[in-house]
């Protein structure tokens, strides 16, 4: 059974973007890029909320690009090779390879999905895994403290939503990002 992982890269005070929607504060530099790189590696299908999906779907032609790096590719590789599910109402099509479109969430089908595969899912875009936390699917959180204080945007974790959480992992790196990984604690 598969795990269900939610990744952010937020800044100290909670955000995922800024109020214009900007998020260059939080690109990676090569270190944190082979880390994140290296635990994205089990991830068989990414479940994306639409705006996430605008974003990520630069890596399916990334490795195309003249002045990718080594670290870039190795990533495009990893999001070329996984299933993809965006969840949009209004996408009207894909494109993407290795890649559909749900209409609305669905506790029970998650679940499903979970049950079935032999990989970990990560579930990214603020609103599709605010649905996920409030439905108790999240098995893991991963989340990468920029070292940035941007006072306001879009909030990376849910309103309305409680986890029982144990740290299982932290690192530091060079750059000031801060990386803390915690489980799920189910009673």
């Amino acid at each position: 059974m598969g795990k269900l992982i939610c990744t952010e890269i937020m800044s100290l005070d909670g955000y995922i973007n800024d109020q214009d929607g900007k998020f260059d504060w939080s690109a990676p530099d090569a270190e944190v890029h082979q880390f994140v790189n290296d635990i994205e590696r089990p991830i068989g299908t990414y479940l994306l909320g639409r705006r996430l999906y605008e974003v990520m779907k630069y890596w399916e032609t990334a490795h195309l690009q003249e002045d990718v790096s080594p670290v870039e590719l190795d990533f495009a590789r990893l999001w070329q090779a996984a299933d993809k599910v965006v969840y949009s109402s209004t996408l009207e099509s894909v494109d993407s390879e290795r890649t559909r479109i749900e209409r609305s969430f669905d506790p029970d089908a998650i679940r499903t999905l979970k049950e079935g595969s032999d990989r970990d899912l990560s579930i990214g875009g603020p609103g599709l895994s605010g649905h996920a936390y409030r439905a108790g699917l999240i098995d893991e959180v991963r989340l990468f403290l920029s070292p940035v204080i941007i006072g306001g945007g879009t909030r990376g974790l849910p309103d309305r939503a409680r986890l029982d959480l144990s740290l299982a992992e932290e690192r530091r790196f060079g750059n000031g990002v801060v990386y803390l990984r915690y489980e799920v604690t189910r009673s």
